[in-house]
């Protein structure tokens, strides 16, 4: 997850896949831009988005983010946006020649982590490259998290 500083008052989470880090593990993150328009931003600002059905895909050269949902803005009904349209993701030439290659091995995938606004109030998302957990995986991450929720129950009543 993005690193909040203490003082930021432009620093806002958004929208968080939970769900990805149980699915997939996760081997990378990479912090991207993304391509609004202006009543998308404006109702990321009231919090109406949605990342956990959405992907990243790279086609053509391009970056794009698929399936991720921004809720309509209101206010903006003639100029409105289209709410599960493809939207643009920017990154470097190099990290785009990195991301194709990960993708292209056997499994890997780019998902989006989390969408947020950073320090200077910029709309980002960050994607983790990805390859996807088996069942038997998920059920031994479970099984991890829930005894270290127990241990640390067990500590705190000892101490």
């Amino acid at each position: 997850m993005a690193k909040k500083p203490k003082t930021d008052p432009n620093y806002k989470v958004i929208a968080e896949n939970r769900r990805a880090r149980f699915d997939y593990a996760i081997e990378n993150d990479i912090e991207c831009g993304i391509i609004l328009a202006g009543s998308e931003v404006k109702s990321l600002r009231k919090g109406g988005s949605n990342i956990a059905e959405s992907y990243a895909s790279v086609e053509e050269g391009e970056l794009w983010l698929i399936n991720s949902y921004i809720a309509p803005y209101e206010q903006a009904k003639t100029w409105g946006h289209e709410e599960r349209r493809r939207r643009k993701l920017l990154v470097s030439r190099k990290e785009m020649a990195d991301l194709w290659n990960l993708t292209q091995r056997k499994g890997m995938t780019l998902v989006p982590l989390v969408m947020y606004f950073n320090h200077r109030g910029i709309a980002k998302i960050k994607l983790g490259i990805a390859k996807g957990k088996k069942n038997v995986d998920k059920r031994q991450t479970e099984a991890k998290r829930d005894w270290n929720r127990q241990k640390q129950r067990l500590l705190k009543q000892a101490g």
